[in-house]
């Protein structure tokens, strides 16, 4: 599911599906969910996309890094599309599975996992299908209790009884009487999905948590999953922040880059970052292709990105092929893909991020 939009991501998302933001330097947040199911052993997996696809669709304009070019299955890209039919965008999640059911009845699977796009983890889907077998389920989701403080009402809440068969489901609450989440990954035999998105498609019902899950709590077997590792939804600005941040932790790095297994994206022909006399960096991921002149600290600087003289950078996200003029000042800023940084500026959040993205007739995505 890489379709949506969120208004909570700002200017970020004026340009670009959320499943297409830049992670980590080097990533867009699409790739942990592919990859993911690449080291599950999935091998046909369809991306429905619909919301400024321009951007995701070129990053996934060859499957071979994910291991998709394969004769049997592949990687299949699903907007929207106009037929004698129908004449309607998706309308919703179900509705996206709707109007690509035939696809999905001419598969042979018997199994479908279902994902977004927006959220960071990696995860074994086996595990998955396996717990979704043992317990004879018709619907599993992977839940994840979060750490006291967090803001747990954007999500859908879940509570389970004592044999973690989901017993309330909350969609995005005004108030949160619950921690533990849903993931947005759910494992469904394929059958009875198609059954279930046809019962909804003729009831004109287009949302999938909605219309499916919430509906049919009580009447079909829906058990959660549990998960207790690293897991991070990017579907608003600070959350998108802190997520980049994290990366800056060396256990995150370690997780995520160090150990198996690995996380895929698209690979560009870029030089190392280059390093000239006078510059400084401290606890930050700088990545290829970047030149530096001035001081960087616990910031990610994404590709093609050149720092002039005297620039001091802090706390501070950085995307592609920005270039940031001399004497230029950042702190708890993000600074939009492609733009130019007049020398001589300063972007400081006080109470919260700055979205830094001045006028400029730069290529972006």
């Amino acid at each position: 599911m890489a379709g949506g939009n969120s208004y909570r991501m700002k200017e970020l998302s004026n340009k670009r599906a959320i499943a297409a933001m830049p992670i980590a330097g080097s990533y867009r947040s699409i790739d942990f969910a592919l990859s993911s199911m690449s080291n599950s052993h999935i091998q046909r997996v369809a991306v429905l996309t619909q919301y400024n696809s321009r951007s995701l669709e070129e990053h996934l304009n060859s499957s071979k890094w994910w291991d998709f070019g394969r004769k049997q299955g592949g990687l299949f890209l699903f907007p929207p599309m106009q037929t004698p039919d129908n004449s309607y965008w998706y309308r919703g999640t179900a509705d996206a599975i709707y109007q690509n059911l035939e696809w999905l009845k001419r598969c042979h699977e018997p199994y479908v996992v279902i994902a977004s796009g927006d959220c960071v983890y990696k995860m074994d889907f086996g595990k998955v299908l396996e717990y979704h077998i043992a317990k004879k389920a018709d619907v599993t989701v992977v839940c994840r209790t979060l750490p006291e403080g967090d803001d747990a009402s954007r999500f859908g809440l879940v509570r389970m009884d004592e044999d973690d068969r989901i017993t309330q489901f909350d969609e995005k609450p005004m108030a949160a009487s619950s921690n533990t989440i849903s993931c947005g990954i759910y494992v469904i035999r394929r059958r009875q999905l198609i059954e279930l998105i046809e019962k909804a498609g003729e009831e004109c019902r287009y949302d999938f948590v909605r219309d499916v899950l919430i509906r049919y709590k009580d009447v079909k077997k829906i058990y959660g999953y549990k998960i207790d590792t690293y897991w991070s939804n990017i579907a608003s600005v600070d959350a998108y922040f802190n997520t980049n941040m994290d990366f800056l932790k060396p256990e995150v790095r370690q997780y995520f880059f160090g150990e198996y297994p690995d996380v895929y994206s698209k690979v560009e022909d870029l030089p190392p970052a280059k390093y000239n006399p006078g510059s400084s960096v401290k606890n930050s991921l700088i990545s290829s292709g970047c030149i530096v002149n001035g001081e960087v600290e616990g910031s990610v600087v994404f590709k093609n990105t050149y720092i002039g003289e005297n620039c001091h950078i802090k706390n501070s996200i950085v995307l592609n092929g920005v270039y940031l003029g001399d004497n230029v000042t950042l702190e708890n800023c993000i600074v939009e893909s492609y733009v130019t940084i007049k020398p001589n500026s300063s972007y400081i959040g006080q109470d919260g991020i700055v979205i830094a993205n001045e006028e400029s007739d730069r290529y972006d995505l």
